[in-house]
């Protein structure tokens, strides 16, 4: 074990298999990721059972990628970290028992972390190192600084979880910890889901967020006049055993319903909106010629890409969808913030590198003086170097794993 405070992370979770080392939670020395999205693509989502496959050929050569371009070895390490949960069953397998392995190997400590802790820490990665690049005195090493010594809000939206934490930066043994309260949190589809099942009626490739956020520019974000309903406080739930397995990490009788998200009425707003006008068949015919077999098929950059795409209605619809999925989740995001008294809100996940969601949420806490960060795009998506990053407070204050950790496809983060 070395002194250095070197952490490999593994994550997953999910389509992705990720290695990265990150030395003290602070400074990312390597991070290697092998996207599935090719895999999965002709079926325009996930498949878990392809992608548990697709993990058990990417991880060994992932890991050795991610020490190789970190010019260090398994020996120079001083912890494994790996996701736990939440996420697919088998894929989430795949990381534990190769971690587990590794970690028994070379007797080294074991860390679970949660993936959402992690894409919270994307975040604090970027900041720690930026001020550790800003350090002219680094002899003593980078350490783990807090954003704030106030809690802070954090919006994790991505293609499979759209939550919000109230994240405090609770003192541990050496370091910062952090612990989280669970304040908001979709009752079905995740925002990003969404984006990628209007892909999918579109005919556009999977994932579809980046095709939604490539037209929408070149729309008008007024011509279809979408809502979002209030939710409902469900009475009815209070003290009852939850009856579904999501029920068990969305306990949704206890939270806000001003703090709510639902985004499955507005995927289907687009369809209904699609048929009446009969511009689904239009779309997707000019999408399958732009998927066929051999063509390289790339999110539109000008306007005329993005008309050879689909007409000029249905780029006006999406603008008006995405218009609208960004700002609800800007307004109850902000109104968190306000009723909890943050100053700051950390918005992260694969729908954080969304460039209308970026500039709206950046505008919107200027006006209001709160502070608001992102990760860069390569932290935005699933990646290890967050896992390994949120794994540092854990290690400082010995909050290891034993060799009985498995993977937890409904691990909750907070309460």
């Amino acid at each position: 074990m070395s002194t250095r405070g070197l952490i490999l992370g593994i994550e997953s979770s999910c389509d992705e298999t990720a290695a990265a080392v990150v030395e003290r939670g602070a400074r990312t020395l390597s991070s290697v990721v092998a996207s599935q999205i090719a895999t999965h693509a002709r079926y325009g989502g996930v498949v878990p059972e392809l992608a548990s496959r697709e993990h058990l050929r990417a991880i060994v050569p992932v890991v050795r990628g991610a020490l190789a371009q970190a010019g260090i070895t398994l020996g120079d390490l001083d912890a494994i970290a790996v996701t736990a949960g939440p996420g697919l069953a088998g894929a989430l397998l795949v990381g534990v028992t190769y971690a587990k392995a590794l970690a028994f190997a070379q007797g080294l400590p074991l860390i679970a972390v949660n993936h959402l802790e992690g894409h919270i820490h994307a975040v604090l990665l970027n900041e720690r190192e930026a001020e550790r690049q800003s350090d002219e005195d680094t002899t003593a090493g980078p350490t783990t600084p807090n954003p704030s010594d106030e809690a802070v809000l954090a919006l994790v939206v991505s293609g499979g979880h759209t939550h919000l934490y109230l994240v405090h930066p609770a003192r541990g043994v050496q370091e910062p910890n952090w612990s989280y309260s669970l304040v908001g949190r979709t009752v079905d589809d995740a925002a990003g889901e969404a984006f990628d099942k209007v892909a999918k009626l579109l005919g556009f490739g999977y994932p579809g967020g980046p095709w939604i956020d490539a037209l929408a520019r070149f729309g008008d974000p007024n011509s279809v006049p979408f809502s979002f309903s209030q939710i409902k406080t469900k009475v009815h739930l209070r003290g009852k055993t939850p009856r579904t397995k999501a029920a068990k990490t969305a306990p949704i009788a206890e939270l806000n319903p001003r703090l709510m998200f639902s985004f499955s009425g507005i995927k289907t707003a687009v369809l209904r909106y699609l048929e009446l006008n009969n511009l689904r068949p239009e779309a997707q015919s000019r999408a399958a010629r732009l998927f066929a077999p051999g063509a390289e098929a790339k999110p539109p950059q000008t306007k005329e890409e993005a008309l050879a795409l689909c007409s000029q209605e249905v780029v006006d619809l999406v603008a008006s969808f995405q218009h609208a999925v960004v700002g609800d989740l800007m307004k109850k995001s902000f109104a968190a913030a306000e009723s909890l008294g943050a100053q700051q809100i950390l918005v992260t996940g694969g729908v954080a590198a969304n460039r209308e969601l970026r500039a709206r949420f950046t505008a919107e806490a200027l006006c209001r003086g709160l502070r608001v960060a992102f990760p860069t795009l390569s932290l935005s998506t699933d990646n290890a170097a967050m896992i390994a990053a949120a794994a540092w407070p854990r290690f400082l204050n010995g909050e290891f794993a034993d060799q009985s950790l498995s993977g937890d496809p409904s691990l909750v983060l907070g309460r």
